[in-house]
């Protein structure tokens, strides 16, 4: 399935769930109320799903008029993975753990691209949040080229515990970010690591960057700020290549 699908429906929206379906978001209309919501409301408090409210045009639009009871959910194209499966999975292959943390990185394109170098360099796994992070969906997809269906893609209810996590089996977390003296360069990729990437606009949360184990930024000669997330990503990513494979190879 390369295309989201969207249900519509209250009824049907809790069935998705109580079924085990990977629900990107749900589009709830501004001042829903009713028995039905508050059981659907209920579950996507359980199940941590993001949700937003909306006017009933836009449900109308993505429903395309049929009766959807103020409530339209993506389901997305892809099954997630459990993150401590996968960890040990990678420990256990023998191969160097390289994993991706993306901090609310909102752009779907942006996400795709990551995925798509990601697949092309090696990379185990990409980790986001549940909520507040772009969602694979058909846009994500094609802009991967279609490398979200070959690698991991996890999602967690907060980076933080992914990074506990992560830390906990002797991998070392790299931030990507400019508020650091220390250049990619000075970084040894040849060990276990995850790099972590900032949002488009704020970067990664400054009690994110309290936890990690390095930091590192590009060198930038121009006069613009900063490069594009998933362009930074892919220098990132390569860097790892090189030293890996190219250096020590």
């Amino acid at each position: 399935m390369t295309e989201t699908t969207n249900i519509f429906g209250i009824r049907a929206i809790i069935e998705a769930i109580e079924s085990g379906s990977t629900i990107n978001k749900i589009y709830l209309q501004k001042g829903l109320r009713g028995t039905l919501f508050y059981e659907l409301d209920k579950l996507i408090k359980e199940k941590k799903i993001a949700t937003s409210g909306v006017p009933v045009e836009k449900l109308d639009r993505l429903s395309k008029n049929n009766n959807h009871q103020g409530a339209v959910a993506q389901i997305s194209p892809i099954e997630f993975h459990d993150l401590e499966t996968l960890i040990n999975r990678t420990i256990e292959s023998g191969e160097v753990p390289l994993f991706i943390l993306l901090d609310q990185l909102s752009d779907v394109r942006n996400f795709g691209a990551i995925i798509r170098t990601a697949e092309c360099t090696g990379v185990h796994g990409i980790i986001v949040q549940n909520n507040g992070s772009a969602p694979v969906n058909a846009e994500t997809i094609k802009t991967s080229a279609g490398a979200a269906f070959k690698i991991p893609i996890c999602k967690v209810d907060h980076l933080k515990d992914a990074i506990f996590l992560l830390q906990a089996s002797d991998v070392k977390i790299l931030a990507a970010t400019e508020k650091t003296e220390n250049s990619i360069y000075d970084i040894n990729f040849n060990q276990p690591i995850a790099i972590i990437m900032g949002s488009e606009h704020r970067g990664i949360n400054p009690s994110i960057l309290k936890m990690v184990d390095y930091k590192a930024k590009l060198p930038l000669l121009g006069e613009i700020a900063s490069l594009n997330v998933s362009v930074a990503c892919g220098v990132f990513l390569y860097e790892n290549v090189r030293q890996r494979f190219v250096v020590s190879g």
